[in-house]
């Protein structure tokens, strides 16, 4: 299914076109079935945004709130996802949102993946609205290029929930969705800013294997029409 490129002429306009697509849709299911769910990336592309749609109308306590992908730290570490999300969005008038982290204490990046998986089932597929990220790399979630769970990470077959992933650009162990997890959202959204996010995105675009830029499986073969926003 071919992207939709939303171009936005800066951030600004972009953090707040993205906020009102966003909101618009979480209204929506919240008036089909009084309950709505967002999963959210990291990294510092997406504060602006965050912060749009903090402040925005919505009944927000019938709203959910989980992450893309986490690092295996604690939510007060300065590298948590958790923490980004804390101090950007569920603020104002999303504090009253419910929200589901994915790092559990618990001795194994394993144990967390499963007791998160079974944490997250309470949300109910698919997710509404779901803000995937990309690295330089191509890798989107947690699914790095050369990813110790990569294959399986991507395989249309693996059950929804999370699994762990290390690799060499990851840092952490990684706690991520599965692809089947994320591929069919009520509006399935890439953000992106940036002329080499553009590059990366356009080389993605090209032929070559889905391992090498993971974020090609998100293109090729999401049931959901992908959205990307961007701005220069």
């Amino acid at each position: 299914m071919a992207a939709i490129l939303h171009a936005f002429t800066n951030a600004a306009e972009l953090a707040s076109g993205l906020a009102d697509k966003v909101t618009e849709r979480l209204s929506a299911a919240i008036t089909a079935r009084a309950a709505a769910s967002i999963a959210v990336s990291g990294g510092s592309t997406p504060k602006a945004f965050f912060q749009e749609l903090s402040v925005r109308d919505l009944d927000w306590s019938k709203v959910t709130v989980t992450l893309v992908d986490e690092r295996f730290v604690p939510a007060d570490n300065e590298r948590s996802n958790h923490l980004l999300v804390a101090n950007n969005l569920l603020q104002n008038k999303a504090k009253a949102a419910r929200f589901l982290p994915l790092y559990q204490k618990s001795g194994s990046a394993e144990d967390a993946a499963k007791l998160a998986t079974a944490e997250t089932k309470t949300i109910g597929n698919p997710f509404d609205v779901v803000i995937l990220g990309m690295g330089g790399d191509g890798h989107t979630a947690s699914f790095f290029p050369g990813g110790s769970n990569l294959a399986a990470a991507l395989d249309p077959a693996t059950p929804r929930g999370i699994i762990t992933m290390e690799a060499e650009g990851a840092g952490e162990p990684r706690l991520t969705f599965t692809f089947s997890s994320l591929q069919d959202a009520g509006l399935l959204v890439l953000h992106i800013e940036g002329a080499g996010k553009k590059d990366t995105l356009s080389k993605a675009e090209d032929a070559g294997e889905e391992a090498e830029m993971p974020i090609r499986a998100v293109l090729r073969r999401a049931a959901s029409p992908v959205e990307i926003y961007w701005a220069p």
